[in-house]
């Protein structure tokens, strides 16, 4: 049985709906049952799950091992997804699990989600039997790098690095149009647009959570499209896509969601079934190997590979394109 946490609100993480922030430390449906139950705590009282945390509270999060073994009883791990999983590795060592995580498979399970990395990291366990952990997301739409824990220790370290911004993400799309200048840092907060849009991030200065990318044109096709380097140094939900279409004015090609959708790139037909944003690289510290730094690429998949290809864009990352 895990022990229990006491976890402070770090300034970063002030405005984040409860039962969202806690996903970094359980699967979404076990959090919410854990509120709803009363058994999450935020300065000492029962909380709703749409509550809003604040900087400097204290949240209770009680032993969930048990509770995480019980609900993945109810999950059968089939033989074509065990393959699958193990399919996705690009690195393991004694600590970490890297996957190369396709478009359109979801990171945690859902109201609907069957089929999800953390139902299937069980045939990643190690020979004690320890399945790994998740310590960050993808969106269920964007490839590429995916870090797993292979224990509580390690999890609790590469934790603490994502939440204080000691891991350096690049991410790399195809975008339909050319921003007017070819790097820069982008500064827009976000909130969610509420009414029939409420699934949508949009930028608000007045009342929007900050919000911080930078970002380098790598490659262009005329004006028509661009390939765009990306790193992310807040990490608000759909934070790229939003700042790529309403800042930049450049949505990502497939992102049907920002206008993607209806973007095309003239005698091509790129982005219809999918959104061209991948999550390249990950540079951050060895969670146990001092003055060691694990620097994670996952190659293109071959819808994108193709995609680039067909803009003449190259589709390996050589350099770090942030590089100070």
């Amino acid at each position: 049985m895990s022990a229990e946490q006491i976890i402070t609100v770090p300034e970063d993480d002030d405005g984040q709906r409860l039962d969202r922030w806690l996903k970094a430390y359980m699967p979404y449906v076990l959090a919410q049952k854990l509120i709803r139950k009363g058994a999450v705590r935020v300065n000492g009282k029962k909380v709703k799950q749409d509550a809003r945390i604040e900087k400097g509270q204290e949240v209770r999060i009680p032993p969930f091992e048990d509770a995480v073994a019980r609900e993945r009883e109810t999950y059968r791990l089939s033989e074509d997804d065990a393959i699958f999983i193990k399919s996705l590795v690009i690195y393991q060592d004694e600590d970490v699990i890297v996957l190369n995580k396709p478009s359109g498979l979801a990171v945690q399970g859902g109201t609907g989600m069957a089929r999800h990395v953390d139902g299937m990291v069980e045939a990643l366990s190690d020979r004690n039997g320890v399945k790994p952990r998740l310590v960050h997301r993808l969106d269920k739409d964007t490839s590429g790098v995916l870090i797993l824990a292979r224990s509580a220790e390690s999890a609790r370290q590469l934790g603490a690095m994502f939440k204080g911004h000691d891991i350096k993400k690049i991410y790399i799309a195809l975008t339909a149009g050319v921003p007017e200048q070819l790097e820069g840092t982008i500064k827009a907060p976000l909130m969610k647009a509420g009414g029939a849009q409420k699934e949508r991030m949009v930028v608000d200065e007045e009342e929007g959570r900050y919000a911080e990318t930078e970002y380098v044109v790598l490659e262009r096709a005329g004006k028509s499209a661009a390939h765009i380097a990306f790193w992310p140094r807040t990490g608000r939900t759909h934070q790229l896509r939003v700042h790529a279409a309403d800042v930049l004015g450049c949505p990502i090609i497939g992102d049907g969601k920002y206008g993607g959708a209806e973007s095309r790139i003239e005698g091509l037909d790129l982005g219809r079934n999918r959104m061209h944003l991948h999550a390249a690289r990950l540079i951050l510290p060895h969670p146990s190997k001092k003055n060691s730094t694990l620097d994670l690429f996952a190659p293109l998949p071959a819808d994108l590979s193709d995609s680039w290809k067909a803009l003449g864009f190259t589709a390996k990352m050589k350099d770090d394109p942030f590089a100070e």
